[in-house]
């Protein structure tokens, strides 16, 4: 079993709009998450949020700590979400087995030491960030979740929205994470764009087809980048940035947030005639 991890700096508006293409992928795109019988880690140095990828393809993975953390055991100060993007699997969290179906999610709270994570063809999305308190370790299925009914075909942004972490379903210090999903034929997410500064995000991608991607915008309103990202590849979102995009073809993304609070609507709106 193999654990890695990767450290991101944060970068300022001022910094990331002199930025090429390359060096935008480097700092923001996370492309290596899931590889079979690792634990990969990027860990951010916004709001100190953790992104990760567990395939056991067959072989339990445990959660080992990082060095990043600072820690003896991965959650001693830190609380975990973990999102099963691909078939059924198994998370042992202290002795006590959750069966994790295909886009369920598990929350597991801060102080839990033996996390485990197996299934032949389970492919685990993981996020971590710090925490205040330990809180209950809760299974969170996607037919529990909140759903909101977004958008509409003629402006091809006609979607779903699974709040998976709110005030019915369970606790955090902080982490906020959702599924959104497109009806046939809408590819837009996020527009009318937003920022909230008071809270990073991050964006998974998955479900596309190999040759197809999404074009993830980024930056401030007034002075906006992109990134192609393509499937299972994750972007990280500054608090400066707006997060959006539109795909070549049908997908999902995972978004997840950390930061001073877990109020859904905290965030600042951006006008369509603001963007440049």
């Amino acid at each position: 079993m193999t654990t890695n991890h990767d450290i991101r700096f944060a970068i300022d508006p001022v910094s990331a709009s002199t930025m090429n293409t390359e060096e935008l992928r480097e700092q923001f795109l996370i492309d290596d998450l899931f590889v079979a019988g690792a634990v990969n880690w990027t860990y951010t140095h916004y709001d100190r949020m953790a992104v990760g990828g567990a395939v056991p393809a067959g072989k339990a993975l445990g959660l080992d700590t990082i060095k990043p953390t600072g820690t003896a055991n991965f959650l001693d100060r830190r609380e975990l979400i973990a999102v099963n993007i691909g078939a059924a699997g198994t998370i042992a969290v202290d002795g006590t087995d959750y069966a994790v179906g295909s886009r369920d999610m598990l929350y597991v709270g801060m102080g839990s030491k033996d996390v485990r994570f197996s299934g032949e063809g389970a492919k685990f999305y993981l996020l971590s960030a710090p925490a205040h308190a330990s809180h209950k370790t809760t299974l969170i299925r996607q037919s529990d979740a909140k759903r909101l009914d977004l958008g509409s075909n003629e402006t091809a942004n006609e979607r779903s929205i699974f709040q998976f972490v709110n005030a019915d379903s369970v606790k955090t210090c902080q982490l906020v994470v959702g599924l959104t999903s497109f009806a046939p034929g809408s590819v837009w997410n996020t527009m009318p764009a937003h920022i909230h500064d008071r809270r990073m995000e991050a964006y998974l991608y998955f479900d596309l087809k190999p040759d197809a991607f999404v074009v993830h915008l980024m930056g401030e309103p007034d002075e906006t980048r992109h990134l192609i990202v393509r499937n299972e590849e994750a972007v990280i979102s500054p608090p400066w940035s707006i997060h959006s995009g539109a795909g070549t073809g049908a997908y999902t993304f995972i978004w997840a947030m950390a930061g001073d609070n877990v109020d859904y609507t905290d965030v600042d709106k951006i006008g369509m005639d603001e963007l440049l």
